[in-house]
């Protein structure tokens, strides 16, 4: 329950950080930048949890993998829409961001693997506080659904 209050009051921090996309200058572009990379870094913290266990760096727990599971599919279902805006990327923004432009211009594809990531993740809901077994048996899919976007459309770190 604390965590579900924590993503409602984090979506709407990110909400209220967003701004329209319609006219923003390059200059703008800091408020949504930093709202997709605050999302970015919770689904990391969560990813971090159920890695750890299924890995054996951590003590597997039920409920911390139930919420982190969780905690995934309610980011993976939040409206960032307005964080992603044309002219965002890298070659504009430069190191303020690692989103190639290529997000942009092949949006169909990056819709089509946020579904991916969503069934994934609604996958590892249901298994992830059930064992270590059933952990190690949805991570996976949910591992390659982000690589099937960070691969192509996120540059290496510098």
């Amino acid at each position: 329950m604390k965590m579900l209050k924590a993503l409602r009051i984090a979506g709407v921090a990110l909400a209220v950080m967003a701004v329209p996309a319609a006219g923003a200058q390059a200059a703008d572009m800091d408020r949504p930048v930093a709202a997709r990379q605050a999302v970015m870094k919770l689904n990391g913290f969560y990813m971090g949890q159920l890695g750890g266990m299924a890995k054996g760096e951590m003590a597997y727990d039920a409920k911390v993998a139930e919420g982190a599971a969780n905690g995934l599919l309610a980011l993976a279902k939040l409206d960032t829409s307005s964080m992603w805006i044309k002219g965002s990327g890298n070659d504009v923004l430069g190191t303020k961001t690692r989103a190639k432009p290529e997000i942009w211009s092949t949006y169909p594809d990056v819709a089509n693997k946020s579904k991916a990531l969503k069934a994934a993740l609604e996958d590892l809901v249901k298994v992830a506080g059930t064992g270590l077994e059933g952990l190690k048996g949805g991570i996976g899919a949910v591992g390659k659904a982000c690589g099937g976007c960070h691969k192509p459309f996120r540059a290496e770190k510098k």
